[in-house]
Order: C-alpha cells, then sequence, then structure tokens
C-alpha cells in the first residue's frame, strides 16, 4: 500500500500570485478547509513547499 498524506488549506488564494492558485488547484484545493488525502510523491511534497503558508500536512498515513 502506497504512503498518503492528508492536506488541508489553511489560506486562502486571494490575493496571491497566479502560480500558487494554481499550485492549489492541482492539488485539488480551492476552498477554506478542505481536505485531500493525496499520495506522498516528491511532486505532491514539492507543490506543497510551493505553498507552506495556504497549506498543511494534517496526517501521515502508510
Amino acid at each position: 500500500m502506497a504512503k498518503t498524506i492528508v492536506v488541508k488549506q489553511i489560506g486562502s488564494p486571494i490575493r496571491r500570485p497566479e502560480i500558487q492558485r494554481k499550485t492549489l488547484i492541482g492539488l485539488g484545493l480551492n476552498k477554506m478547509n478542505r481536505t485531500r488525502e493525496l499520495e506522498d510523491t516528491p511532486a505532491i511534497r514539492g507543490m506543497i513547499n510551493k505553498i507552506p503558508h495556504l497549506v498543511e500536512i494534517v496526517e501521515e498515513r502508510g
């Protein structure tokens, strides 16, 4: 079973650069306090590291 992480959006994309908004959409987040369970890959970790002020890792599974 692959490792997964639960990511929660904690910041608003309002008044943020377009690239940060698109990164949120790429993670499947678009509204405050939404969570997504994503596969723990280097690509996903890189996206999270680009916007640490907008998302937080709630839980790591696997």
